[in-house]
């Protein structure tokens, strides 16, 4: 999720991960987290807002460690990942909107938004609030863009606007995510929200410094979305979720990513985020002429590809989804719905059977370096957006507000994706994803 813009569909849908343990502990999580081997379940859940989201705060590059966590979950898919953690000492479970554009974590600190529970610090022994002495708590800090203040009792306050009109803010502080008594991460520095617009908390998993990989020493993660269900159906899939190694990751295929040094500074350029070097993509089997340069960084570092788990909806830089809309528009014209809109960032919609439309487009591929890609069935090409409408889940950047291809968990479903962040590198792997839980 990229701090985004009023009205994206970034918020419209993020998986929803409800983490819920079992006992296959293999090895103790210490401060040091040497290793670490976890299984639970992630439940699909409705979002209690419907807005769009998009968020991602300013990244740089995650230095590689040694530990290893071996930790499965299993979610179901509405249109959020939600995870459902741990957090402090007895642990107290937390809803988070699992977010690989974000970095700063936060958790609800108030009883503002049922249903979600908010956590009470009052109530866990590892809790501790960073003073203004905190040397997080200037102005300017690396990889901590967002403003930070002394409040009226000398601690440190932060603020967190997210461009959908989304918000959190409250204190910094430092908290354990507890898996068992024995088993804890060492203390991470979260926000603990005591003002938001939102009923859950943010899980930043992007490569800034402050993410919980890099916190907690995370080198590999994956999760698999499974197929979206119409926006009338309150059935929700199960998904799973994997908090390192992957038993499926010998059949995954891999993308390295596009890293940035840490001085390399350009004003549309998100260094933190999962930047893959996409080259092409194909629509029914056509290739469209997109030069492979619209889907890289320019000078201005307009261009980046990245992977948001927190972005419904794929985005795409104007020459690309110019393409992709005159492909569209060649093949059902007269069916595309004139002058709609959905979310005010994507226009090719049509009303009718997303079925047969999804049929005459066929198959929408995304085309990377060294053969791989990521495919989307054309069963799948067209999001239910609800009152008899499906629409092309692809929207304008421009209308976000931001210069990035972002390629969101509609187009994920039904598909490995691993985040193997000591190899800098990104896996895909094909996979009915509702059966994994099972």
């Amino acid at each position: 999720m990229a701090l985004s813009s009023p009205v994206s569909l970034f918020q419209l849908c993020m998986l929803l991960f409800s983490f819920f343990f079992s006992t296959s502990f293999s090895a103790k999580l210490n401060p040091t987290i040497d290793s670490l081997s976890l299984s639970f379940p992630l439940t699909s859940l409705p979002l209690s807002t419907a807005k769009p989201l998009n968020r991602n705060p300013n990244l740089r590059t995650l230095s590689s460690s040694s530990s290893s966590y071996n930790i499965k979950s299993s979610f179901k898919y509405s249109m959020a990942l939600v995870v459902t953690l741990p957090i402090g000492t007895p642990p107290q479970h937390q809803q988070m909107v699992l977010d690989t554009g974000s970095q700063l974590s936060w958790i609800q600190c108030h009883n503002k938004t049922p249903p979600t529970a908010s956590f009470d610090p009052s109530l866990s022994s590892s809790f501790y609030i960073l003073p203004c002495t905190h040397p997080l708590c200037k102005p300017r800090v690396p990889d901590f863009t967002l403003p930070t203040t002394c409040d009226q009792n000398r601690l440190c306050h932060y603020s967190y606007f997210y461009a959908d009109g989304t918000y959190a803010e409250g204190n910094l502080v430092r908290e354990k995510l507890t898996f068992s008594p024995s088993q804890t991460t060492p203390p991470l520095i979260l926000g603990c929200a005591t003002e938001s617009s939102d009923a859950r908390g943010i899980l930043g998993m992007n490569l800034g410094r402050l993410s919980f990989p890099s916190q907690a020493k995370v080198t590999k993660f994956s999760y698999c979305v499974p197929t979206r269900q119409p926006a009338n159906n309150n059935n929700f899939p199960t998904g799973s979720f994997y908090l390192g190694n992957n038993p499926n990751s010998a059949r995954f295929r891999y993308v390295s990513m596009l890293t940035f040094p840490q001085s390399q500074r350009m004003p549309n350029l998100d260094p933190l985020a999962y930047t893959v070097p996409m080259q092409g993509i194909r629509i029914g089997g056509r290739k469209l002429n997109i030069p492979p340069s619209v889907f890289r960084p320019n000078a201005g570092g307009s261009g980046q590809t990245m992977v948001d788990s927190g972005s419904e909806f794929t985005f795409l830089v104007d020459v690309a989804y110019d393409r992709v809309r005159e492909e569209i528009i060649r093949v059902l014209g007269p069916r595309v719905k004139k002058g709609y809109v959905y979310g005010g960032v994507a226009d090719m919609c049509f009303d009718g059977n997303a079925m047969e439309i999804g049929r005459l487009l066929g198959d929408v591929a995304f085309e990377f370096e060294k053969g791989v890609e990521i495919v989307v069935p054309k069963e799948r090409v067209l999001a239910d957006v609800g009152g008899g409408v499906h629409c092309v889940g692809i929207g304008r950047s421009e209308r976000l507000g931001a210069a990035s291809n972002i390629i969101g968990n509609f187009h994920q479903q039904n598909l490995w994706v691993e985040f193997d962040l000591a190899n800098r590198r990104i896996g895909f792997g094909v996979a009915d994803c509702s059966r994994l839980s099972k």
